[in-house]
């Protein structure tokens, strides 16, 4: 399973990049807010960290300006991939961008028959939000399970991108699947590694050590 990091902070990026755990990074018009920067300037920064995908959204919502949108943002960085809602017009542009041979996330997923039409589309990523589906009272991972399905019979590429993730049980959950990628809050990201009896275990190692009163090198 690929990771990709669900914010625009620049910092959290470096710092889990320099960790090696990112294949990339998704952002959205909301986390270009809380950056509180202009988003040509945080998304090439972005770009320069990372040297896998990094999502930029559109903001328009017809095809004429989602397409002259997506020609701004394209030129940002070799590594951009335009992000488009999953409206028929989003499902035009994804169709025209990526006939371009460039990367497209088509996102706001809460259905395996929008899945379907967006891998129709020629969808680089499609992005079904577990957690907002969880927050209706249904189960964000049976839309994943469906997508996964479909996509087999038919030999889609188009990558499943589990987005909205909330918990460590989700990202885990996606990966029994067989999520493609999965993008996380970098919290959540840190998270995965945490285990009480892994801190037990090292706590006991490190005064056991103490004890020999021995140095390494």
């Amino acid at each position: 399973m690929k990771f990709f990091v669900d914010t625009a902070d620049v910092a959290d990026i470096r710092e889990l990049n320099e960790y090696g755990l990112l294949d990339g990074v998704t952002t959205n018009p909301s986390l270009i807010l809380k950056s509180g920067r202009d988003i040509k300037e945080v998304t090439k920064e972005i770009c320069d960290i990372v040297d896998g995908p990094v999502s930029a959204e559109v903001a328009a919502t017809d095809y004429a300006e989602m397409m002259r949108e997506a020609d701004v943002l394209s030129k940002i960085a070799n590594n951009i991939c335009i992000k488009l809602p999953l409206t028929l017009d989003g499902l035009k542009a994804c169709k025209a961008i990526t006939g371009d041979g460039r990367l497209v996330n088509v996102t706001l997923c809460f259905s395996a028959n929008q899945a379907l039409l967006a891998a129709k589309a020629g969808a680089s990523f499609i992005s079904p939000f577990i957690g907002r589906i969880d927050d209706m009272g249904t189960d964000g991972m049976e839309l994943i399970s469906e997508i996964r399905t479909i996509y087999d019979n038919y030999d889609f590429n188009t990558e499943i991108l589990a987005a909205s993730i909330r918990t460590v049980n989700h990202v885990k959950l996606a990966a029994l699947i067989g999520a493609d990628v999965a993008t996380v809050p970098p919290a959540t990201l840190k998270a995965l590694v945490k285990h009480p009896l892994t801190d037990k275990g090292l706590e006991t190692f490190l005064a056991d050590w103490a004890k020999t009163g021995q140095k390494i090198g």
